[in-house]
């Protein structure tokens, strides 16, 4: 038995640590990716891998760094675990993501006996792809860089030093790609003082017993909130508007949400098959993009742990474009996650209409340049998501140029930062308005970003969500789908959403429009004061300014 007291400090504790492994990943690493666009997540585990707190990070990422240490022991065995050993895997049939998400974990022993992991997730900046970066069209797993199972890149804590060499020898960016394998590492470094002090202060019993106190807790309120849902199938369907290499075929991604009781059952094995484009996932991050949904629905104020989801299950169809097998290309992954996450809130939003919002604009939307930079002559790699419209709700509108719900903590660069590092110019920078759906509540708008070459560059872009836009709901309209156009204005003008390694010249214009979001209610029931304030509203692409 343990009191409520005590069990409260110990989980805030617990979720305090991962909140500190992430700070000291973030402050220590080296490429702007990871320490100003803060593309990382971390975790804490018990030794049966569950969670024991995860930090504020990449959603997309929820309950899915342990798929990572169980594997490893299922490979190797559970004798495998060493005091001192660090792991680091990035395989994308695995941890279900692209290549340059890169997983370093290492066990953590009190008094000799194994406790707990700590484990991180950070992208890195390259890693060996045909294309500097990323490929926008690769077809093979193989296009895409190193990839690496579980292997072990400290050993009882000295330095291994033939995959530190296979990995300087395999990016464009050694130096940058080690210092952020160390700020990795020193992030699950942290992770293990913190988890030793955690135990030396209140014992290993009495943490263990707030644990499985926590978890029984968690676990409770989530199966109440689903038995509040009746029971039935709910399904919703949504498209990608095509793979990257066929851009005429969009693929079909259709959700089906069973509740029975207090348990929830999502199918998500009626999708289309693997892509030759590298929209394919690892079924580890399908399961996690459902589960955002269902957080977002069921428990959304519940710190994620351990407890969490055992009321959930999730089922996919190897070799589909969910659940991808090798030699799928996987660099963009979160694609589908993203319409995924929407379509999750979509089929319960009618018995769930008071929690679920209206779709959002849904997509990363990469912009990625690359080329030599004259001020130094040295390689450089941009790769920056875009913020865009979300969804309206019951209640209100949805916000203007936020990231997505993918991507949570992310953030998009900074300008000066942007124009510090990179051979170009900001030139516009803003909202764009009327591009949120019609609606009681309106959906949150889209913003544009422009960009002015200062040097010859290659250009790689990924936008998505023009066949499946941001949906309104209970009578909202949809939001409008994004555009990019390169050298608005000028004779050799030229609009597209997805291109890899297109060449383009110092002076060049790229004009980015993200979309908006989808509208709540009938447009009709909108409020005067609120009419009074919006914006004018077009057909899409009227919104250009």
């Amino acid at each position: 038995m343990i009191d409520p007291v005590t069990t409260e400090i110990i989980r805030c504790a617990l979720l305090q640590a991962a909140e500190d492994m992430n700070t000291t990943l973030i402050r220590s690493s080296y490429t702007p990716v990871i320490y100003e666009a803060k593309d990382c997540a971390v975790a804490l585990l018990d030794r049966d891998h569950h969670v024991l707190g995860q930090s504020s990070g990449l959603p997309i990422f929820l309950g899915n760094l342990e798929v990572c240490t169980r594997e490893t022991e299922r490979l190797h065995g559970a004798g495998v675990w060493r005091d001192g050993d660090v792991w680091v895997l990035n395989d994308s049939y695995i941890g279900g993501t692209h290549l340059n998400d890169v997983t370093v974990y290492a066990p953590i022993f009190v008094a000799g006996e194994l406790a707990g992991f700590a484990a991180s997730r950070a992208h890195w900046l390259d890693v060996g792809s045909k294309d500097p970066g990323g490929s926008m069209d690769s077809t093979s797993i193989f296009q895409e860089g190193l990839r690496l199972g579980p292997v072990k890149i400290y050993d009882a804590g000295e330095p291994c030093r033939d995959p530190h060499e296979i990995i300087a020898r395999n990016v464009r960016f050694p130096h940058a790609t080690l210092g952020d394998l160390r700020a990795q590492i020193s992030c699950a470094l942290t992770g293990r003082r913190r988890l030793e002090e955690i135990i030396t202060r209140w014992g290993r019993d009495t943490v263990t017993a707030a644990r499985d106190q926590i978890f029984t807790q968690t676990e409770r309120l989530e199966r109440e909130a689903i038995a509040a849902i009746p029971d039935g199938v709910y399904r919703a369907t949504g498209h990608l508007d095509n793979d990257g290499i066929d851009l005429g075929t969009p693929l079909p991604v259709t959700v089906a949400v069973t509740v029975s009781g207090d348990t929830m059952h999502v199918d998500l094995t009626d999708c289309a098959d693997q892509a030759t484009g590298p929209v394919n996932c690892g079924a580890a991050q399908a399961v996690a993009a459902v589960r955002v949904g269902y957080k977002l629905l069921v428990s959304a104020d519940v710190p994620l742990n351990g407890g969490s989801f055992r009321p959930l299950t999730v089922e996919t169809r190897p070799g589909s474009m969910l659940a991808a097998e090798s030699p799928a290309a996987c660099q963009y992954y979160y694609s589908h996650l993203g319409l995924l996450i929407d379509l999750v809130v979509k089929a319960l939003a009618p018995v769930l209409p008071d929690k679920a919002a209206a779709a959002s604009y849904g997509d990363s939307m990469i912009v990625q340049f690359t080329g030599t930079d004259p001020r130094t002559g040295r390689l450089y790699v941009c790769q920056e998501a875009t913020v865009g419209g979300w969804g309206a709700w019951d209640g209100g509108d949805g916000e203007s140029a936020l990231i997505n719900n993918v991507n949570g903590d992310l953030r998009d660069m900074p300008i000066e930062v942007l124009e510090t590092l990179f051979p170009v110019r900001v030139t516009r920078y803003g909202i764009l308005p009327g591009t949120g759906g019609a609606g009681q509540w309106r959906g949150g708008d889209g913003a544009v970003r422009e960009y002015e070459f200062a040097a010859d560059t290659s250009l790689s872009l990924w936008f998505e969500r023009s066949v499946t836009p941001a949906w309104g709901l209970a009578g909202g309209e949809a939001g409008a789908p994004p555009r990019v156009t390169l050298n608005p204005g000028r004779p050799d003008r030229r609009e597209m959403l997805k291109v890899n390694a297109l060449p383009v010249k110092a002076g060049d214009v790229l004009r980015c429009e993200s979309g908006g979001g989808g509208g709540y209610g009938s447009a009709d029931r909108r409020s005067p004061e609120a009419l009074d304030g919006d914006p004018p509203v077009g057909p899409p692409g009227s919104f250009t300014m």
